[in-house]
């Protein structure tokens, strides 16, 4: 390009020098013409003034003839063209004599007029001379021009042919890479072998770097891949898993559940051969044994149960086939084994490893709840024997016992025929049924309190109603601790709490209004008070005797409970049963409190 440039400069430049010089030298050749324009007439105008006879007109015409004769325009001859100056001397040299004869002899004489004949026809040789010389310079003038005109358009050619090949080619080829590998065509290639330039460099450069991005994007596409395929993997995976979780929440897994689960496993790690046993804690046998690839084949294929079931986390290969043990265990409690097995040139990865082992401890934990679930049924059934033996004991068993001694007084009384005894033995044994038959009731209807999924309030009010009528006492609840969550233990201990209290003012205290009150005092370490009060006769100072069984029921549920149940006479007459106890929630709360101070301490 600097090359082209000075070229095109170059030629402007003595194109325009030489246009400039002969413009010059044609610009002096009109003066010149006209002053040898002027000799002719001057010479003609001496010889008339010669013949007039006036010495001073004929001086002065001879003065300016001279100075038409010395004027510098003809002085650029001597140098340039001597034809033109030879000639203008010769005239010159002519005129001299003539100016001679001027000034020694007379006009009239005929060599005077032959010599002025003579010196026109070299003025008018000179002057054909002049002009021929300014034709000759225009004529170079236009030959420089032409040739100027030509050579510049020879040299714009030759540039113009080669910046499109040098320049505008590779850049349409530049261009047309560029867009193709903006597209995402990162095969495209530049061929600019013959270019060794910086375009060829540029072009070089974008083929290796059209080469690095499309290895880099064929990795990428492949990672992609790889990570959509991981990604498919894991959603599969977490479903499976949300779906064994989802179930044990829902409800204790049953045999449906084993087998739906190790088919949907063995689906989604593409096994060949899954096998699940359960057995108990002394079993050496499994229970329940499923295996998702043959359903139909005989389950108890392995040669040594026991010893397949009891082992730990291993890796073995039998007889051409590579097995894979994870255990169901939990707390060291072992509930049976998962065993996967495959070819023995075949290794699984480590996703379904890790699925395999999250699986099997899903299965441990359900089967773990299972256990504590059916724990948590024995204990409380045993607890609640316990309660109805002793509710029984403090009821019915020591009824039945006065009964029984009013019946050997009975005996006695009829061995010896004592009339009186007898009757009284009679009313008594009459009012000790009517209390026995109505302690039973009560008895029945605590064993079917319970409270539905419209919680204490809900069941508090269904027992109000129920109380209601079997008495003419008005029941009224005041319930304040709609914002306070209660454990099911809590509720039910609650609820048997107001029933008996209730219940005891409605047979004992003769009174017309009962008051349940249950608030939340939150000035009183957060504790929850219960209070039934009544405006009856009031409780005897000794209310441990038979038919107040209830209170020592109340009491035994409150230590429960974590409180104690105080029952004493009001000042302002009747019974007051009042119970304060901190629910379990606030109890976690403080002993987090607890732990929080002790750390920062």
């Amino acid at each position: 390009m600097s090359l082209a440039l000075f070229a095109i400069v170059g030629l402007s430049l003595v194109t325009l020098l030489t246009s400039y010089w002969l413009s010059e030298k044609v610009n002096r050749d009109p003066e010149a013409l006209n002053v040898a324009g002027s000799l002719r007439w001057q010479t003609y105008h001496i010889a008339i003034v010669a013949t007039q006879n006036d010495p001073e007109r004929l001086n002065s015409a001879i003065q300016s003839l001279n100075q038409s004769w010395n004027h510098p325009s003809f002085r650029r001859f001597a140098h340039n063209d001597t034809t033109i100056y030879s000639h203008f001397r010769q005239a010159q040299a002519n005129w001299l004599e003539i100016e001679r004869v001027l000034r020694s002899e007379t006009v009239e004489s005929v060599s005077f007029y032959g010599r002025l004949v003579d010196q026109v026809s070299y003025i008018d040789e000179l002057v054909f001379l002049i002009q021929q010389d300014a034709e000759r310079s225009v004529g170079q003038l236009r030959l420089v021009l032409v040739l100027a005109l030509f050579l510049t358009v020879i040299l714009a050619i030759i540039v113009l042919h080669w910046l499109r090949v040098r320049f505008e080619i590779p850049l349409i080829k530049l261009q047309q890479a560029a867009r193709k590998i903006g597209h995402g065509d990162f095969t495209t290639r530049v061929d600019l072998k013959n270019n060794r330039d910086e375009l060829g460099m540029l072009a070089e450069t974008i083929n290796k770097m059209s080469d690095t991005i499309g290895f880099m994007y064929g990795r990428l596409e492949t990672r992609v891949d790889e990570q959509t395929h991981q990604l498919q993997r894991s959603h599969i995976t977490l479903q499976l898993l949300y779906d064994i979780s989802k179930r044990i929440n829902e409800h204790a897994l049953n045999y449906n559940d084993f087998r739906d689960t190790t088919r949907k496993l063995c689906d989604v790690l593409d096994l060949d051969d899954l096998e699940l046993c359960l057995l108990t804690d002394e079993g050496k046998a499994p229970y329940l044994q499923f295996q998702a690839a043959e359903p139909e084949r005989d389950p108890c294929h392995a040669v040594n149960c026991a010893e397949c079931i009891r082992k730990d986390d291993c890796i073995t290969v039998e007889d051409g086939v590579r097995q894979y043990y994870y255990p169901l265990s939990r707390e060291q409690k072992r509930f049976g084994v998962m065993v996967a097995r495959c070819k023995e040139n075949q290794v699984l990865h480590d996703w379904q490893q890790q699925l395999l082992k999250s699986v099997s401890d899903q299965l441990a934990l359900a089967l773990s709840l299972k256990a504590e679930e059916d724990q948590v049924r024995r204990l409380a059934m045993v607890n609640e024997r316990t309660v109805i033996a002793r509710e029984l004991h403090d009821s019915l068993a020591q009824a039945l016992s006065y009964l029984k001694i009013q019946v050997t007084r009975l005996n006695k009384a009829i061995d010896i025929k004592n009339e009186a005894i007898i009757r009284d033995v009679s009313q008594e044994l009459r009012e000790g049924l009517d209390s026995a038959y109505r302690q039973l009731r009560e008895l029945l209807t605590t064993f079917r309190l319970k409270v539905d999924g419209g919680g204490l309030l809900n069941a508090l009010e269904t027992t109000v109603k129920q109380l209601q009528n079997q008495t003419d006492m008005e029941i009224q609840l005041d319930y304040r601790i709609t914002d306070v969550p209660l454990e099911p233990h809590e509720e039910i201990h609650l609820l048997q709490m107001v029933r008996e209290a209730v219940q005891n003012a409605m047979h004992h205290s003769e009174g017309k209004y009962v008051v349940i009150r249950m608030a939340h005092l939150a000035n009183s370490d957060d504790k929850i008070e219960l209070a039934v009060e009544d405006d009856g006769v009031g409780i005897p100072t000794d209310p441990e005797k038979l038919n107040h069984y209830g209170l020592v029921i109340i009491k035994e549920r409150g230590r429960h409970l974590g409180g104690d149940a105080e029952i004493k006479r009001r000042e302002e007459g009747g019974t007051g049963v009042y119970f304060r106890f901190v629910p379990q929630y606030l109890q976690k709360e403080q002993l987090n409190d607890k732990s929080h101070l002790a750390k920062m301490v």
